[in-house]
């Protein structure tokens, strides 16, 4: 009875001490490992390989909008021989045409300026209509931009998650690195900056607050590709028209028909482009706009493909200007969870 009694009570001690023991640990704080401080060399190196990745994403980015510049190109050419020249060239638009001309010219005083002016609006509708908006559809020259830029982004995205798993760079540190380099800075303002660190972490770029007025600064001087030469084929159409108008004397008959009813004013419109939509010109008259509208558009689509402001990769080379000039630069001493990450 005795022993058991000693045993029970040795039980009893023991656990008690247990429990004491485990009290204590519990009670006592557990230190972590300050992290350790990335070298200096280590972050000058990923500097480097982001710089050079830069000028690769760049590289690359150039050749993709090129070649939907030209896909969008090819559409634009393809719709315009369909769907604008044979509108255009047709024999009732001519009639057509050559009424609204010379109603802007008596409108006007007979200023032929005005009514080459009015008649450039009126055509640039038509080929926003008939051209343009269904292209859009499939291809968008002012999304080019946007698109050139998410795939660079894409790209140093890539590269930094090579650097990072390659020199093992903690998180919070890298974070902290990444965004002392202002990848958009267009004012004071929070939503006119975006660091590196925001732009490789958002996605898509296009959330990025500052992405907008970026966009903005860029479409300040929109293109002009297509207005550019339908302006040429309204200032050539309304020559014509108004010399038919000189030559026949039908812009006396006109001025004299002011006021009577439309059908009387459509006749003179007819008797005065008559000889100008025979079915003999009409080839010529093509020939002569498809000339006109390509060489304009030609010289048009090279200033937005190679205008490094206001182009479709303005975006790509702002941003690789502003992340390149600061990566080769040494950046500030910055303080990585306890330590130096790296030396000025």
């Amino acid at each position: 009875m005795l022993l058991r009694s000693a045993r029970s009570g040795l039980c009893y001690l023991s656990l008690g001490l247990m429990l004491l023991v485990l009290a204590g640990c519990a009670g006592r704080r557990v230190e972590q490992p300050a992290p350790v401080p990335v070298a200096a060399a280590t972050w000058r190196q990923l500097d480097n390989e982001l710089l050079v990745a830069s000028r690769s994403a760049t590289d690359q980015a150039e050749v993709y909008a090129r070649g939907s510049m030209e896909h969008w190109r090819e559409r634009i050419y393809q719709q315009t021989d369909e769907n604008f020249i044979p509108w255009f060239s047709g024999y009732w638009t001519q009639e057509w045409l050559s009424l609204k001309v010379g109603w802007y010219a008596l409108n006007n005083g007979g200023d032929d300026t005005q009514a080459s002016r009015h008649l450039a609006g009126y055509l640039q509708q038509q080929y926003q209509q008939r051209v343009l908006a269904p292209v859009a559809l499939e291809i968008d020259a002012d999304g080019i931009t946007g698109e050139a830029m998410e795939f660079y982004v894409q790209l140093l995205r890539q590269q930094v998650a090579l650097s990072s798993a390659r020199y093992r760079l903690p998180a919070p540190q890298l974070d902290q690195h990444l965004a002392q380099v202002l990848a958009i800075d267009l004012g004071p303002g929070a939503e006119q900056r975006a660091s590196l660190q925001q732009l490789l972490q958002v996605e898509p770029v296009a959330r990025l607050p500052a992405y907008a007025p970026l966009l903005q600064r860029i479409h300040a001087e929109p293109a002009a590709a297509a207005a550019q030469g339908v302006a040429q084929v309204a200032q050539v159409t309304s020559d014509k028209l108004q010399a038919q108008f000189a030559s026949r004397g039908v812009a006396g008959a006109v001025a004299a028909a002011v006021g009577r009813v439309a059908g009387a004013l459509l006749s003179v419109g007819v008797a005065g482009v008559r000889a100008l939509v025979q079915s003999n010109d009409r080839e010529t008259l093509q020939a002569q706009t498809r000339r006109d509208l390509g060489t304009a558009f030609d010289q048009a689509w090279r200033k937005q493909l190679d205008d490094p402001e206001h182009g479709v990769m303005a975006g790509v080379y702002y941003l690789a200007r502003q992340i390149e000039a600061q990566l080769q630069e040494p950046l500030p001493l910055v303080e990585q969870g306890g330590g130096t990450g790296w030396d000025p």
